[in-house]
């Protein structure tokens, strides 16, 4: 408390925080990457296990032998898929009601804000297909879900296939507990989207559907399978659902025993796993595996079907069949009975999985980081802000200390009234304000509501309309602050600018921060890149160096960036020319992801993050007169003079008079301290100790006597 309450100890605290800042927060931002670059490092991980007692993949003895059949059914959709020119119903209906399951549709229809260029639809219509066999040994409260996305073309027929086939070994067990769903879904996530709103009896999208006419119990989990050909060389597990949710991780843990046991080679991201993890490329493969989780995490954007359960608490994941050139092949008896093993392990869930971990980074699937390990890469992000927030509240403070701690003590009373009227109100930062959110609203709003008009005066598709609006907003945002600046600000002050930099650091820890709690992979990309320019840009020194940095970290520049990073970790890469093509196309996904499915990227960029964005880009381009230290009431000399601290280098009045000492040494110039030094031509003011050191470099001061001779001045406040 001392170190609170004593004037001298406070101020020796603001000195060593002044500083040190700049080196700290380097310090803090090397510290953070460094961190999250170790994340991938062997002995930093830890080795999954199950936390379920229950879900011990030894206990269950797979039994399943019906590949044959599994094929045929395949073959059997595959005609009528073709036939019927999208997903047979009627078919699947007799087909699932043969096998003893109860049999239901569900029409869906819905017409998206925009077309979809990339799969070429607009208006929407499907039918979900789905059967529940009803658990022998329950009373149907609780259940689990198969499903199955019907794409286009002769996709994913295999996996329907397998489904079936499950559905009739499924049918003659008696052990049972829970109630199975075996779901095919048109129109991949539109059409999972339907069937869970549906089944849980909200609208939280818009999409229209029939009444739900049959349930099963609460929904404990489910597993979407993807396949790609009869037979699979690996399994790939997606774990990253809608606004970068993910399933507990002892649902990846029991996916990744049962291939082990069955010797299927399974892979996240894409990757096997290395063993040789204390070498060089085993590191570089962690860490590119770990980045392609950030990345895909980040965007938000549900990479299976299993990310839209994940909003209804329901733990999913979606495993794809992958078939390579690699040697060792599977067929569906041996995919079977790793799906067998794993629903039997999950009908003896006593409860929901919980015990196990909702926050994790996957560098391999036997390896894992968990929140409380890379939270402290983000904190040191977070840090910077809060440090450089610290040092303008401090100067911002200077000011407004008592009479004994006032640096600028001389006249007080004119100090005093000199302070006052350098102030900025509060009221001088609303505008900028409330102009930079209404643009992040307009930036949210106005594209999908003007399509139709810049359709009609532009040759562009509605798509084309809408994310070339976005971009016009998004740049015309940029001249607001320059052109509104003088009007809203007056002429501009060191304090203003620097009030409205602290209410933006602020604002930008807050934001990052609260998306990092949700969304950690976007947080940290955002901080990343967007933390050290915040940190250094204000309206003095080199402005256009400045204004390169912040444009370069611009949600949209951070967009890009990550497409050509992605890129060139799947080892596909790309042109500038095709790298701009997929950043057009990822910011209409982005909008459709809103709109469709819920997902809050988007509309967290563009209300919250941009503006944040344009109140820096408003600091910039303040009238900043500030150097160094500037802060402070004007010294007044004798004679009417005053000093003017703001400027390192300003021209003293040719009437201003001074007083040295008798003796030569030093003396009193209203408060400043003054030195007399030989030298020739001009006399400064120099920072000394607590005072301000005058050094009187020309011969001839006398007490009375005016300096005519031109001198520069020079303010230091410690």
């Amino acid at each position: 408390m001392g170190l609170l309450s004593d004037p001298y100890r406070r101020r020796a605290l603001s000195r060593l925080i002044l500083r040190l800042n700049t080196p700290l927060c380097i310090l803090c931002y090397v510290a953070g990457l460094g961190w999250f670059l170790g994340l991938a490092f062997h002995p930093f991980t830890l080795r999954t296990y199950m936390s379920e007692n229950a879900m011990g993949s030894t206990m269950v003895e797979e039994q399943f032998a019906y590949g044959e059949r599994a094929l045929s059914y395949a073959r059997e959709f595959a005609g009528h898929k073709k036939k019927a020119g999208g997903i047979p119903v009627a078919w699947l209906e007799k087909t699932m009601w043969n096998l003893g399951l109860e049999v239901y549709k569900q029409p869906f229809s819905r017409t998206l804000p925009f077309p979809d260029e990339a799969r070429e639809r607009y208006m929407v219509k499907g039918t979900n297909m789905y059967g529940i066999l009803r658990a022998p040994r329950a009373a149907s409260t609780e259940s689990l879900v198969l499903s199955v996305p019907c794409s286009e073309g002769q996709q994913n027929n295999q996996a329907v296939g397998l489904m079936l086939a499950l559905a009739s070994y499924f049918r003659g067990q008696i052990y049972w507990a829970k109630d199975i769903i075996f779901l095919v879904n048109e129109h991949d996530l539109i059409g999972m989207e339907a069937w869970l709103e549906a089944y849980h009896d909200v609208n939280v999208t818009e999409v229209h559907s029939s009444e739900m006419l049959g349930r099963a119990g609460a929904i404990q989990a489910a597993v979407s399978l993807e396949l790609s050909s009869d037979v699979v060389t690996s399994f790939d597990v997606a774990v990253e659902g809608l606004n970068g949710q993910l399933p507990n991780l002892d649902l990846v843990n029991l996916f990744y025993a049962f291939c082990q046991k069955n010797g299927l080679l399974c892979t996240i991201q894409g990757k096997l796993q290395r063993t040789d993890w204390d070498t060089l490329p085993a590191y570089v493969h962690s860490l590119q595996t770990l980045l392609l989780m950030v990345l895909k995490q980040g965007s938000g954007r549900p990479q299976g079907d299993h990310g839209l359960f994940l909003r209804y608490h329901v733990e999913a994941i979606t495993v794809r069949g992958i078939n390579s050139f690699r040697q060792y092949k599977y067929d569906m008896s041996t995919v079977g009975k790793t799906l067998e093993g794993m629903f039997r392990k999950l009908n003896n869930l006593l409860e929901r999985l919980h015990q196990s971990y909702f926050f994790y980074l996957l560098p391999s699937l036997s390896r894992f980081v968990s929140i409380g390990v890379y939270m402290p890469a983000f904190g040191f992000l977070i840090l910077i802000l809060v440090l450089k927030a610290l040092d303008l509240w401090m100067k911002l403070s200077k000011c407004d200390m008592g009479p004994e701690e006032r640096l600028c003590d001389g006249n007080q009373g004119a100090s005093h009234t000199a302070t006052e009227e350098s102030r900025p109100g509060l009221l001088t930062l609303v505008p900028p304000l409330l102009i930079c959110h209404a643009t992040g609203l307009v930036l949210y709003f106005l594209p999908v509501l003007g399509q139709h008009v810049a359709t009609q005066h532009f040759p562009v598709s509605e798509s084309e309309a809408v994310v070339l609006t976005v971009i016009a907003i998004y740049v015309a945002g940029l001249a607001l602050p320059h052109n509104t600046h003088r009007v809203l600000m007056g002429s501009g002050s060191d304090r203003g600018w620097m009030t409205l930099k602290l209410l933006s650091l602020l604002y930008l820890a807050m934001q990052l921060g609260c998306i990092a709690l949700i969304n950690f992979s976007l947080g940290f990309l955002l901080a990343v890149t967007m933390v050290p320019v915040a940190a250094i840009v204000q309206p003095v020194g080199p402005k256009y160096v400045y204004a390169v940095l912040l444009v370069l970290v611009t949600p949209a520049a951070t967009l890009l960036l990550s497409i050509f990073l992605y890129q060139e970790l799947i080892e596909y890469p790309v042109s500038l020319l095709e790298c701009w093509q997929l950043f057009l196309q990822a910011v209409a996904e982005g909008l459709l992801d809103h709109y469709l499915y819920g997902s809050i990227v988007f509309p967290f960029v563009a209300i919250f993050v941009y503006p944040c964005w344009l109140l820096l880009w408003n600091v910039l381009a303040s009238k900043g007169n500030w150097k160094r230290h500037s802060l402070g009431a004007r010294p007044s000399l004798r004679g009417g003079a005053s000093a003017e601290p703001s400027l390192w280098g300003e021209e003293l009045p040719a009437a201003a008079a001074f007083s040295p000492a008798a003796s030569g040494g030093s003396g009193r110039v209203d408060g400043i301290e003054a030195c007399r030094r030989p030298g020739p031509s001009t006399p400064r003011l120099l920072p000394r100790g607590r005072g301000l050191d005058l050094g009187l470099l020309h011969a001839k001061a006398f007490e009375g006597v005016s300096v005519a001779a031109p001198c520069e001045l020079a303010v230091g406040i410690d």
